[in-house]
């Protein structure tokens, strides 16, 4: 089941802007390693759920995994060889929008190697270059 927003008070909202840097999540809040975006975008649900899903297989059931990002935007497509007007096109998909900084993924209860190599994974499945980082290392600690 794809992550979407039980309800919103408008279907279709406009783009919006995706420039500046993340001002709140940002640090490593809840486990001990994350998963940092280094660019800015649009990430869909069905990527977040991708993502979540290869690190819960890498670990095999160990550890924690928290998702630090929720698609609460409609992103509204119109139908293939449709004429131009009549309006706005239906809603597509859901997105998250992602700012630098943001962390993304937490995880905790499993060694560096393997919490290393499972945002790996995740990272290969979602459209902007990320960075993995530790609570108390910092960026990139013990590689």
């Amino acid at each position: 089941m794809p992550l979407i927003p039980s309800r919103v008070k408008y279907r279709r909202v406009h783009r919006g802007s995706r420039k500046g840097e993340a001002t709140s999540g940002d640090t490593v809040a809840f486990g001990e390693y994350g998963l940092q975006a280094l660019d800015r975008g649009w990430i869909k649900s069905v990527q977040i759920e991708a993502c979540r899903v290869s690190i819960n297989r890498h670990l095999k059931r160990k550890g924690k995994v928290w998702v630090r990002i929720f698609p609460d935007k409609p992103v509204s497509k119109k139908p293939l060889e449709t004429r131009m007007g009549r309006g706005k096109g239906d809603p597509d998909c859901w997105v998250a929008v992602i700012r630098i900084g943001r962390m993304l993924f937490e995880l905790d209860g499993v060694p560096e190697r393997l919490a290393r190599e499972a945002m790996r994974l995740a990272a290969s499945k979602l459209p902007l270059r990320t960075r993995f980082v530790s609570r108390h290392g910092g960026i990139g600690a013990g590689s």
